[in-house]
């Protein structure tokens, strides 16, 4: 559904992205993972034929992109960062209308609208206006806007952003029943665990390169040991002295906490009882860790 090839792209002096290569296959959910910075919304917007690369190629559902990107994107459903629903229309009106955007008849799209209010669990709502959702159901309302030409593959920029628990749990609940039901997706996120959950396959971005690509479980396996105890309290210091090298296959200090990454997290924790000050956390790792180790922990703004 998507192959890219070498893709660069600069602004003046600055390479933003800098040849990277992407195969996303159809059905699969694949992850675009990266900091702020890193070249994740640019990579994106070059994949929708939105702006020009300097170099490389891509093709979209079949199609050139950016030689003939207009016909490429008739194929691709988009939910953006921002919620960009209308608020003069009511909720049907806004899947209507976005309907006819692609060229759909009046039947066809009216067919379509009980479907997706129903998927986005807005069946209800269908003559509210905007201003009288929620901000999960303007979520759910910009993904079902995204299917209302049946498109090949979607884009979902961080779909989850600013959500409450609950909102993203429902958010999470219709995504699957579209990869279940064999949709391709590109998903771009800063949630972890929504990456875990969710994608087949996910490609980490860094200073606009691919950094690792892979099955999320199989990243986690690669990169990182299997267990982390993080470690806080009074006293660490010298308990990090004491036991730190022996006890951990590798140490991070993130101020007041020493993450601890070890094959053997009991003889972590048995040193951990003689030191009633300390407090620990004990977890498997998981795509955070992996992240933060091939990312840095540095902020980024």
């Amino acid at each position: 559904m998507l192959t890219v090839r070498n893709l660069t792209k600069r602004y003046g002096s600055t390479e933003v992205v800098r040849g990277v290569d992407l195969d996303v296959r159809q059905g699969e959910c694949f992850g675009l993972l990266g900091p702020n910075g890193a070249g994740k919304t640019t990579t994106l917007r070059l994949l929708l034929g939105l702006i020009e690369p300097d170099g490389g190629s891509i093709d979209l559902a079949g199609i050139p992109v950016p030689a003939r990107a207009r016909e490429a994107r008739m194929k691709v459903g988009v939910v953006p960062q921002m919620d960009n629903l209308d608020p003069d229309f009511t909720v049907a009106e806004n899947l209507q209308a976005y309907g006819r955007y692609f060229g759909m008849d009046r039947k066809s799209v009216a067919a379509r609208v009980p479907q997706l209010l129903e998927f986005a669990g807005l069946a209800n709502k269908a003559d509210a206006k905007i201003s009288q959702l929620s901000g999960g159901m303007k979520r759910r309302l910009t993904l079902a806007r995204a299917l209302v030409h049946d498109p090949d593959i979607l884009f979902l920029d961080e779909p989850t952003t600013g959500l409450d628990p609950q909102a993203r749990h429902l958010i999470w609940q219709g995504l699957r029943r579209l990869i279940n039901a064999g949709k391709t997706i590109v998903l771009t996120t800063h949630f972890m665990d929504e990456a875990e959950r969710l994608t087949d396959r996910l490609a980490i971005l860094d200073h606009g390169r691919i950094v690792a690509e892979g099955a999320p479980r199989a990243l986690i396996e690669t990169h990182i040991e299997p267990a982390v105890v993080e470690v806080y309290g009074e006293g660490l210091e010298a308990w990090t002295e004491l036991h730190g090298a022996s006890l951990c296959q590798r140490l991070e200090r993130v101020g007041e906490t020493l993450f601890c990454y070890t094959t053997a997290p009991d003889n972590v924790i048995e040193a951990l009882k003689h030191a009633p000050a300390l407090r620990y956390l004990h977890r498997p790792s998981n795509l955070e860790d992996v992240f933060l180790k091939l990312t840095g922990r540095d902020l980024r703004d």
